[in-house]
């Protein structure tokens, strides 16, 4: 049986001295951040990421970053380099390598070749007077800090710090570049994000599958439309075009006597509510959800008040969308 108060005072002593090490890094951030970043940005290719061991595991977690956030990147690892891999390092590309002791041997190959080809190098190490740092033509640091492990042997710390230092170029590329929500679900159209991230436009129904009726439509021909459609609901458009009003089930039942002698417009909702394509499709959920409606028309802001389309909550559940 295991102590669980000892288990939670080992693990608040692991993530203090994390908390530690990272405010140390940032105290320790200098010039060659800044540089980085510059030599990134000018980078016609992309970053390459490297490194051996934990560090190469910390590698492929940095690359992949920067490659969703608008950075092409890709991790090579070290040793396959020094078997033919090196092809995928290129004279327009920056290589950002990584390793706490900055003397790790795998890593001689490619920085034998960036400095062969004049490949611009990013050194990330602990140690000013490494191989590594010594040979890069912009350094970070490191800054010294105790590993969480008690023993000083196992990388807990050194690769938190080199994580979160990866974490800092990203979001420090995204806002140079104005990387906005948009671009971010161009590189993420699956799962929960991509989701979250879709736009009404990207689910809406457009064109002839939109029940819509003029307003002098006689509500004959206005229900007939509202079954062949199946959106439980048609809208209704004046003699411009526009949404004027919408027709709903409730609509229905308000007006069922002498309904088929009545009109479109003698029966609609006038000023239903409407989304802009270009909303976030999790907050026409929330409009829905909040207005107890199943459906909304979706009228662009500048489209002089035409509907592009009608969204329904069903489609934006099967999407994922809650």
């Amino acid at each position: 049986m295991t102590d669980s108060e000892t288990l939670l005072a080992t693990a608040r002593r692991v993530i203090d001295i994390e908390a530690q090490g990272l405010q140390r890094l940032r105290d320790a951030l200098d010039g060659g951040f800044a540089a980085a970043v510059d030599l990134i940005l000018a980078a016609k290719g992309r970053v390459i990421v490297s490194g051996m061991g934990k560090s190469g595991h910390v590698g492929r977690k940095i690359a992949a970053t920067l490659a969703s956030t608008g950075t092409p990147a890709q991790y090579v690892h070290p040793a396959e380099a020094s078997h033919g891999d090196l092809g995928m390092i290129t004279e327009g590309d920056v290589v950002m390598m990584l390793s706490n002791s900055g003397e790790t041997p795998e890593l001689s190959d490619i920085i034998a070749h960036t400095r062969r080809f004049s490949i611009p190098m990013i050194g990330v190490a602990s140690r000013a007077e490494s191989a590594l740092i010594r040979q890069s033509d912009v350094a970070i640091l490191l800054p010294a800090a105790e590993e969480a492990c008690g023993t000083g042997i196992v990388p807990t710390t050194s690769t938190t710090m080199t994580l979160a230092l990866g974490d800092a170029l990203a979001v420090a590329l995204m806002e140079h570049r104005h990387f906005t929500p948009d671009h971010f679900r161009t590189f993420h159209p699956g799962g929960k994000l991509g989701a979250k991230l879709l736009k009404v436009a990207d689910l809406m129904h457009g064109g002839e599958a939109m029940p819509l009726v003029a307003e002098t439509t006689p509500m004959g021909e206005a229900l007939l439309e509202m079954s062949r459609k199946g959106f439980g609901v048609a809208g209704v458009t004046g003699k411009d075009g526009a949404l004027v009003g919408i027709v709903t089930d409730g609509d229905l039942r308000r007006h069922m006597h002498g309904l088929l002698d009545r009109s479109a417009g003698e029966v609609m909702t006038p000023s239903p509510q409407t989304i802009d394509p270009g909303a976030v499709a999790e907050t026409a959920v929330a409009l829905m959800k909040g207005r107890k409606i199943t459906c909304l028309f979706v009228v662009p802001r500048d489209g002089a008040g035409r509907a592009a389309g009608i969204l329904n909550i069903h489609d934006c559940l099967r999407a994922g969308v809650v």
